[in-house]
């Protein structure tokens, strides 16, 4: 049985990552609204469904890529049921073949694991090294379902806030795409 929390409003009382604390930080000094669930470790999209349906959202993907060179770095967020194809990513961007970036590189450009890949990572791209690619499909929804950096906690805050005031906040200017 997957466990998940009653949704909550609130922090955890403890943080069990940088990323994680420096996420609900910034909500809070920015009087963002959000609603959170604490939850077994969420690794399969039947996992992202229990969650969808506690906090009434659906669940963005966020994969991390890379050239194979591993120079020019994507933080690519699309819909939940939409399969990753990297050639279709590759010639919708204009780029040469990309594939996933090594989990080490995700924990040390944006201090998080497999699994746990959140739009929140690039508050620690102060040298904006990631991209940030975002489907138009995923602009469609009123609420912004992701991980709050963690495997353990998801949380739903507003889409606006996230492409209007979150990403410049961040230093970063999304592209999106269409697939």
């Amino acid at each position: 049985m997957f466990y998940i929390s009653e949704v909550k409003t609130t922090p955890p009382a403890t943080f069990r990552t940088t990323l994680q604390e420096m996420v609900y930080r910034l909500l809070q000094e920015q009087n963002v609204p959000f609603e959170r669930v604490d939850n077994d470790e969420a690794i399969t999209m039947e996992d992202c469904l229990i969650i969808n349906r506690q906090l009434n959202m659906k669940t963005v993907k966020t994969l991390f890529l890379c050239n194979r060179q591993q120079t020019a770095f994507y933080l690519f967020v699309t819909t939940a049921d939409k399969p990753f194809i990297t050639k279709d990513f590759s010639r919708v961007m204009d780029i040469p073949r990309v594939s996933f970036a090594p989990a080490e590189l995700l924990d040390k450009m944006l201090g998080t694991t497999v699994g746990a890949t959140t739009i929140f990572g690039v508050l620690l791209d102060k040298d904006n090294q990631v991209q940030v690619v975002i489907d138009k499909d995923v602009l469609s929804e009123e609420g912004y379902g992701c991980s709050d950096g963690t495997t353990t906690s998801y949380m739903k805050v507003s889409m606006d806030w996230i492409m209007q005031d979150f990403l410049a906040y961040a230093g970063h200017v999304p592209k999106i795409i269409e697939i």
